[in-house]
C-alpha cells in the first residue's frame, strides 16, 4: 500500500478527533498542499494546553507510554503512544536491526541509562521481540559496561557513536583490546556520527566490528536505517513519507540536492506528525540500492542540522564536517567546538584532548581544517578529562 493511500486512511481517522490537525485536514486539499508542521508549533501547543497539547486523537486514557525529546534544541516536548503506536515503534526498530544483520542468535547490549528518551526503550524491546537476548546497560559505569560486554559475550552493541568512542578510549586505558572481543555489529542512534566516515572508521577499528547508522526522532519515529551495502540511510517508506525542501523557499529541493528533511509518519495515529520539518539536512536518492531495496536513501546520512550551521568569513561550516577531520587523528580523544566573534567576524576555535606527546598534532589539525574547509581555526590543547563526556547526544 502506498504512503499516500495510508495517509488518506489516517486523515479519515484524524478528522474531527485530533484538535491539532482537524482544521488543516479539510477536504479537497491534497497532501502536497497541506501546511508544514514545525517544532515551535508543538512547543507552543503544549505550553498553551498543558501538559500534552491538542495533538491527541484519542482520550488520554488510551495512551500507555510517555516520553520526551532530549531538549538539546530547546524546551522538551512530551510524546504519548498508544499500545498500537508502540507496536509500530518496535516494528520500525526491527527494520533497523534487520538491515544491520542482527538476528535472534545475537546478544544485544544496550549501553544507555533508561531515562525518558524513547529510542533506547524501543531498541531494547524490538531486539527482545526479534528473539535476541537483550542485555541492559542502565545504571552502570563505563568500566562496568565494558566488563559486561566481555562477560556476557555481547555480539551487538547499541549506543551513540560518541559513547562508542568513549568505551574504546576507556578500554585502552585499562588495557582491553575491544577488537578481540565478541562484538561483531554496532548500531548507533541519537546523533549522526556513525555516517561520518572518520567516526565510523574509528569505531569499526576499535571494536573490530561493522558499524551501522540509524536515524530517528522521538516525535517522528525510527525512520532511517542502513543495509549491508551501506550506501546511505534507507527511509522506511512503508511507514513514512519523506520529502526534501529548500529551507528558505520551502519548495521541493529535488533529488540529489541538499535540503531539509520533511517527514510524515503513518503508524502513529494517536499523536501523528504530518509534513514535519525536522531541521535535519540531507540529500535524497531514489535509485535502487544494490541490496535490492527500492526505498529512498539519504546519501551520507543526516548531514547536519540547519540551525547548527555556522558561517565563518563567508564559508558555511557544519560541526559534522569538523568532526570528520578531527577523527582522522587517533591521538585526539575528545574535542569541543566554539565560535567567537572578533571585530564583527566569527572565529572558529577548538579545544582538543590529546593522548600522549603527539608533537605537532595541533598544527596538523589546523592545516587539515584549512585545507578541507577553507577556514582557519584556533586550536587549544587541554588536559585529558577536562572536556565533558556524553552518553546521549554530544553537545559540541
Amino acid at each position: 500500500m502506498s504512503g499516500v493511500i495510508r495517509f488518506e486512511e489516517m486523515r479519515a481517522i484524524l478528522a474531527g478527533r485530533n484538535r491539532f490537525y482537524s482544521a488543516r485536514l479539510r477536504s479537497g486539499v491534497s497532501f502536497a498542499e497541506l501546511p508544514f508542521t514545525t517544532k515551535q508549533e508543538l512547543v507552543d501547543d503544549q505550553a498553551e494546553h498543558p501538559p500534552f497539547g491538542t495533538n491527541l486523537t484519542y482520550p488520554v486514557e488510551k495512551y500507555v507510554r510517555i516520553h520526551q525529546t532530549s531538549g538539546t534544541a530547546g524546551k522538551p516536548i512530551l510524546w504519548l503512544d498508544t499500545k498500537e503506536s508502540w507496536e509500530w515503534w518496535l516494528r520500525c526498530w526491527e527494520q533497523v536491526f534487520t538491515g544491520a544483520g542482527v538476528s535472534e542468535a545475537d546478544r544485544v547490549y544496550v549501553a544507555f541509562s533508561f531515562g525518558p528518551f524513547i529510542g533506547f526503550w524501543a531498541a531494547f524491546e524490538a531486539a527482545q521481540r526479534m528473539g535476541a537476548m537483550v542485555i541492559s546497560g542502565g545504571g552502570q559505569s563505563t568500566e562496568q559496561r565494558l566488563r559486561a560486554l566481555f562477560d556476557r559475550e555481547a555480539t551487538v552493541l547499541v549506543c551513540t557513536p560518541t559513547y562508542a568512542l568513549r568505551l574504546a578510549d576507556t578500554a585502552g586505558q585499562h588495557g582491553l583490546d575491544l577488537s578481540r572481543g565478541p562484538v561483531r555489529i554496532t548500531v548507533h542512534a541519537g546523533e549522526p556520527g556513525a555516517s561520518i566516515p572518520e567516526t565510523r572508521r574509528r569505531i569499526q577499528e576499535s571494536f573490530g566490528a561493522k558499524t551501522f547508522d540509524h536515524a530517528g526522532m522521538t516525535e517522528v519515529g525510527a525512520y532511517g536505517f542502513e543495509c549491508e551495502a551501506q550506501s546511505g540511510l534507507h527511509i522506511n517508506e512503508d511507514e513514512f513519507i519523506a520529502e526534501i525542501i529548500d529551507p528558505e523557499t520551502l519548495a521541493p529541493a529535488g533529488e540529489g540536492n541538499k535540503g531539509e528533511l520533511v517527514l510524515t509518519n503513518l503508524g502513529r495515529v494517536g499523536m501523528p506528525l504530518i509534513r514535519y520539518r525536522t531541521g535535519d539536512l540531507a540529500v535524497i536518492s531514489r535509485e535502487q540500492c544494490t541490496c535490492g531495496r527500492r526505498w529512498a536513501r539519504l546519501i551520507g546520512g543526516v548531514l547536519g542540522r540547519a540551525d547548527d550551521m555556522i558561517t565563518i568569513r563567508g564559508i558555511n561550516v557544519f560541526p559534522s564536517a569538523v568532526e570528520n577531520i578531527v577523527r582522522r587523528h587517533p591521538q585526539i580523544v575528545e574535542f569541543a567546538i566554539e565560535v567567537h566573534r572578533e571585530r564583527e567576524m566569527r572565529e572558529l576555535r577548538l579545544k582538543v584532548e590529546v593522548d600522549g606527546v603527539a608533537d605537532g598534532i595541533v598544527e596538523r589539525l589546523g592545516e587539515d581544517i584549512h585545507n578541507d574547509l577553507r577556514v582557519r581555526a584556533t586550536i587549544e590543547r587541554v588536559e585529558i578529562g577536562s572536556l565533558p563526556r556524553f552518553e546521549l547526544k554530544a553537545r559540541r
